[in-house]
C-alpha cells in the first residue's frame, strides 16, 4: 500500500490527519499544496480544492479519499488498531462529539479569526490583521481553553480514558493558533501538561519541523518543555 497525503502543513484538518496516520504507524509521502490557489492537480483530486486529499495505491487499485472527517473515518476502519475512536460505544460518541466541537465551532469562533487574520490574509494579501477580530478570536479561545480545562479535570484524556481522536483534533487546532503564539499557556496550566503530553508523541514531532515562507513561527513553538 503506498499512501500520498495532499496538504498544506499550517491546516488543522490536514494535521488531524497527519496525526492519525503517524499514531498508527501508516506510512506515507507528504506534498504540500498552495490550496488557495486552486492548483489544478489538487482540484483534479477533490472538486472543492481542499486539503487534506489521501491517495492510496495498492497496485492497480487506487482509492482517493478527500477531506478530513472522511479520511479518518476510513483509517479507523481500514486499521482498526490502535483505536483512535474508542473502545466503547459511550468512548466513541465522545470523541464524535468533540471532533464536530473543534472542527466547527473552535474553527468558527477562533480559528476563523485568528488564522484568518495571521494567516490567510498574507497568504492572499489582504492586508494587515484587524484588532477587533484578533481580540474576539483570543476572547473565545480562553472560553474554548477554559471546557478543555473541565474536561481534563473529569478525564485522563479529552475523550475519557484513552487517547483519541478528539485529542488530536484540538492539538490539530491549538497546534496552528501555538504557531503564532497566541495560546496563553500560562493561564491554563492542566491544558498545558495535557499539549506537553501530546507534543512528546512521536506522531506529533513532524508538526513541530513545520515552516512556511514569510510565517515565522513563535520561539517556543517546537520546545517539548515550553
Amino acid at each position: 500500500m503506498e499512501r500520498t497525503l495532499h496538504h498544506f502543513p499550517l491546516d488543522p484538518a490536514s494535521r488531524q490527519v497527519r496525526l492519525a496516520l503517524g499514531e498508527k504507524r501508516l506510512p506515507f509521502t507528504d506534498v504540500a499544496v498552495r490550496y488557495w490557489e486552486r492548483p489544478r492537480e489538487l482540484t483534479k483530486l477533490n472538486p472543492s480544492g481542499m486539503t487534506p486529499v489521501l491517495v492510496e495505491t495498492n497496485g492497480a487499485d487506487q482509492l482517493i479519499l478527500c477531506e478530513s472527517r472522511a479520511i479518518l473515518d476510513h483509517l479507523e476502519e481500514a486499521n482498526p488498531e490502535p483505536p483512535l475512536l474508542g473502545r466503547e460505544p459511550a468512548e466513541r460518541a465522545e470523541t464524535r462529539r468533540l471532533l464536530q466541537w473543534f472542527d466547527r465551532k473552535f474553527d468558527f469562533e477562533v480559528g476563523g479569526f485568528l488564522l484568518h487574520e495571521k494567516m490567510e490574509k498574507r497568504l492572499l494579501g489582504l492586508g494587515s490583521p484587524e484588532l477587533a477580530n484578533l481580540r474576539q478570536g483570543r476572547e473565545a479561545l480562553k472560553n474554548h481553553l477554559f471546557y478543555i480545562d473541565r474536561l481534563l479535570a473529569e478525564r485522563d484524556w479529552l475523550a475519557g480514558r484513552r487517547l483519541s481522536l478528539a485529542d488530536f483534533a484540538a492539538a490539530a487546532h491549538l497546534s496552528v493558533i501555538d504557531y503564532f503564539g497566541d495560546v496563553p499557556w500560562a493561564d491554563f496550566p492542566q491544558v498545558k501538561t495535557w499539549y506537553m503530553k501530546l507534543k512528546s508523541r512521536p506522531a506529533f514531532r513532524p508538526l513541530l519541523l513545520d515552516r512556511w515562507p514569510g510565517l515565522t513561527p513563535a520561539p517556543h513553538y517546537d520546545d517539548l518543555d515550553f
